[in-house]
């Protein structure tokens, strides 16, 4: 197990090596020169894009749309370190996201495995939110059952047949409620 002061000694030797450190979910840490450090603090909405292999095309897609637009997308693809326990990687992520945006396809729906547990997760933090916060946001990739849980809980977002509609429509939800929690 890593300590905390074993932690603190990589951070402050990638610093005084002239690397920033991005601690995901809080900000980064910049090397300002004289020994001296800055913090950036993270304040772009985050976005965890749950999806299957199959459909990594379109999710990294949406990953790019976001990140363009301002937000903090997380991937598993982009975000996992060699090494990294990454089933409780992707729990923390999904706790600490603003948002979290499942890609619905048959594919992903019929597949057992890590998405249909980052699915459960996810619906497990959504119930510990205020009734009127959104946090879970479906996205149909293509004509597909939505199961019955989330259909009766969650509205969803169609991203065929026009994939820019779809995606403007997700943005602009997630654009409002970030306001709203930077007010409050």
């Amino acid at each position: 197990m890593v300590t905390t002061r074993e932690v603190t000694r990589i951070v402050r030797k990638c610093l005084e090596e002239g690397s920033s450190v991005e601690i995901d979910g809080l900000g980064i840490f910049r090397p300002r020169g004289d020994h001296q450090f800055e913090f950036a603090g993270e304040d772009r909405p985050q976005v965890f894009i749950a999806y299957v292999e199959e459909e990594l095309p379109a999710a990294r897609r949406i990953y790019d749309a976001l990140e363009a637009r301002g937000f903090d997308p997380w991937l598993d693809k982009l975000r996992l370190l060699p090494g990294q326990n990454w089933p409780r990687a992707i729990e923390r992520a999904i706790q600490v996201s603003d948002f979290f945006l499942p890609l619905l396809s048959r594919r992903s729906l019929a597949k057992r495995g890590g998405f249909q547990s980052e699915l459960r997760f996810a619906l497990e933090c959504a119930a510990r939110l205020p009734l009127e916060e959104i946090f879970f946001i479906p996205a149909r990739l293509e004509p597909c059952q939505v199961p019955a849980r989330i259909a009766r809980e969650f509205q969803y977002v169609d991203l065929f047949p026009d994939w820019d509609k779809g995606l403007s429509r997700i943005i602009s939800v997630m654009r409002k409620h970030s306001r709203k929690r930077l007010r409050l």
